[in-house]
Protein backbone atom coordinates (compact mmCIF):
# COMPACT_ATOMS: atom_id res chain seq x y z
CA UNK A 1 0.00 0.00 0.00
CA UNK A 2 1.41 3.38 -0.93
CA UNK A 3 0.79 6.71 0.68
CA UNK A 4 1.41 8.62 -2.55
CA UNK A 5 -2.36 8.86 -3.05
CA UNK A 6 -2.32 11.31 -0.11
CA UNK A 7 0.09 13.63 -1.93
CA UNK A 8 -1.67 16.88 -2.90
CA UNK A 9 -1.72 17.91 -6.55
CA UNK A 10 0.31 21.07 -5.90
CA UNK A 11 3.17 18.85 -4.68
CA UNK A 12 2.65 15.94 -7.07
CA UNK A 13 3.28 18.06 -10.18
CA UNK A 14 6.76 19.32 -9.17
CA UNK A 15 7.66 15.86 -7.84
CA UNK A 16 6.72 14.32 -11.19
CA UNK A 17 8.65 17.00 -13.11
CA UNK A 18 11.78 16.54 -10.99
CA UNK A 19 11.58 12.77 -11.44
CA UNK A 20 11.16 13.08 -15.21
CA UNK A 21 14.05 15.52 -15.46
CA UNK A 22 16.32 13.34 -13.33
CA UNK A 23 15.39 10.21 -15.29
CA UNK A 24 15.97 12.06 -18.58
CA UNK A 25 19.46 13.11 -17.52
CA UNK A 26 20.27 9.58 -16.42
CA UNK A 27 19.00 8.28 -19.78
CA UNK A 28 21.16 10.79 -21.66
CA UNK A 29 24.18 9.62 -19.66
CA UNK A 30 23.36 5.99 -20.47
CA UNK A 31 22.98 6.73 -24.17
CA UNK A 32 26.30 8.57 -24.12
CA UNK A 33 27.90 5.57 -22.45
CA UNK A 34 26.68 3.29 -25.23
CA UNK A 35 27.33 5.63 -28.18
CA UNK A 36 30.80 6.97 -27.43
CA UNK A 37 33.78 5.04 -28.81
CA UNK A 38 36.71 5.06 -26.40
CA UNK A 39 36.89 4.55 -22.67
CA UNK A 40 38.11 8.11 -22.16
CA UNK A 41 35.01 9.48 -23.91
CA UNK A 42 32.63 7.00 -22.28
CA UNK A 43 33.61 7.75 -18.73
CA UNK A 44 32.27 11.34 -18.82
CA UNK A 45 28.67 10.84 -19.94
CA UNK A 46 27.46 8.63 -17.06
CA UNK A 47 29.25 10.83 -14.54
CA UNK A 48 27.41 13.94 -15.68
CA UNK A 49 24.11 12.07 -15.90
CA UNK A 50 24.58 10.65 -12.44
CA UNK A 51 25.49 13.94 -10.79
CA UNK A 52 22.63 16.02 -12.14
CA UNK A 53 20.14 13.18 -12.50
CA UNK A 54 20.47 12.06 -8.90
CA UNK A 55 20.12 15.69 -7.80
CA UNK A 56 16.70 16.04 -9.38
CA UNK A 57 15.53 12.64 -8.12
CA UNK A 58 16.61 13.59 -4.61
CA UNK A 59 14.79 16.94 -4.88
CA UNK A 60 11.62 15.04 -5.83
CA UNK A 61 12.11 12.67 -2.90
CA UNK A 62 12.70 15.51 -0.45
CA UNK A 63 9.60 17.37 -1.60
CA UNK A 64 7.42 14.27 -1.56
CA UNK A 65 8.38 13.08 1.91
CA UNK A 66 8.40 16.58 3.38
CA UNK A 67 4.78 17.05 2.30
CA UNK A 68 3.67 13.54 3.31
CA UNK A 69 5.34 13.56 6.74
CA UNK A 70 4.64 17.25 7.54
CA UNK A 71 8.26 17.74 8.55
CA UNK A 72 11.45 18.42 6.63
CA UNK A 73 12.98 15.28 5.16
CA UNK A 74 16.64 16.21 5.02
CA UNK A 75 18.36 12.82 5.02
CA UNK A 76 18.45 12.96 1.20
CA UNK A 77 20.97 15.80 1.53
CA UNK A 78 23.51 13.28 2.84
CA UNK A 79 22.90 11.07 -0.17
CA UNK A 80 23.40 14.05 -2.49
CA UNK A 81 26.64 15.05 -0.75
CA UNK A 82 28.03 11.52 -1.00
CA UNK A 83 27.10 11.27 -4.68
CA UNK A 84 28.53 14.68 -5.56
CA UNK A 85 31.78 13.86 -3.76
CA UNK A 86 32.29 10.26 -4.82
CA UNK A 87 31.26 10.40 -8.49
CA UNK A 88 34.02 12.78 -9.70
CA UNK A 89 36.62 11.01 -7.57
CA UNK A 90 35.65 7.67 -9.10
CA UNK A 91 35.84 9.20 -12.59
CA UNK A 92 39.31 10.55 -11.91
CA UNK A 93 40.61 7.27 -10.44
CA UNK A 94 39.22 5.17 -13.30
CA UNK A 95 40.62 7.51 -15.94
CA UNK A 96 44.07 7.64 -14.33
CA UNK A 97 44.22 3.86 -13.93
CA UNK A 98 43.23 3.35 -17.57
CA UNK A 99 45.71 5.98 -18.73
CA UNK A 100 48.53 4.39 -16.76
CA UNK A 101 47.67 0.94 -18.09
CA UNK A 102 47.41 2.11 -21.69
CA UNK A 103 50.65 4.09 -21.55
CA UNK A 104 52.54 1.19 -19.98
CA UNK A 105 51.24 -1.16 -22.71
CA UNK A 106 52.12 1.35 -25.46
CA UNK A 107 48.57 1.66 -26.79
CA UNK A 108 47.97 4.08 -29.68
CA UNK A 109 44.59 5.23 -28.32
CA UNK A 110 46.14 7.06 -25.38
CA UNK A 111 45.87 10.84 -25.19
CA UNK A 112 49.29 12.46 -25.46
CA UNK A 113 51.03 13.53 -22.28
CA UNK A 114 51.19 17.25 -21.69
CA UNK A 115 54.72 18.60 -22.17
CA UNK A 116 56.46 19.72 -19.00
CA UNK A 117 57.12 23.43 -19.13
CA UNK A 118 60.10 25.00 -17.46
CA UNK A 119 59.31 27.50 -14.79
CA UNK A 120 59.52 31.08 -15.96
CA UNK A 121 62.31 33.11 -14.38
CA UNK A 122 61.04 35.43 -11.68
CA UNK A 123 60.33 38.92 -12.85
CA UNK A 124 62.96 41.32 -11.63
CA UNK A 125 62.00 44.65 -10.23
CA UNK A 126 63.43 47.69 -12.01
CA UNK A 127 66.50 49.06 -10.28
CA UNK A 128 65.71 51.56 -7.60
CA UNK A 129 66.65 55.12 -8.46
CA UNK A 130 69.20 56.70 -6.24
CA UNK A 131 68.07 59.82 -4.49
CA UNK A 132 69.45 63.03 -5.92
CA UNK A 133 72.41 64.45 -3.98
CA UNK A 134 71.56 67.42 -1.74
CA UNK A 135 72.47 70.77 -3.25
Amino acid sequence: MTHLADLPVWAAIPVALFLLLGASLALIGSIGFVRLRSFYERVHAPTLGTSMGIGFVLLASMLCFTVLQSRPALHEILIAIFMVVTTPITLMLLARAALYRDRSEGSDDVPAAAPVQAAAPPATAPPAQEPAPPV
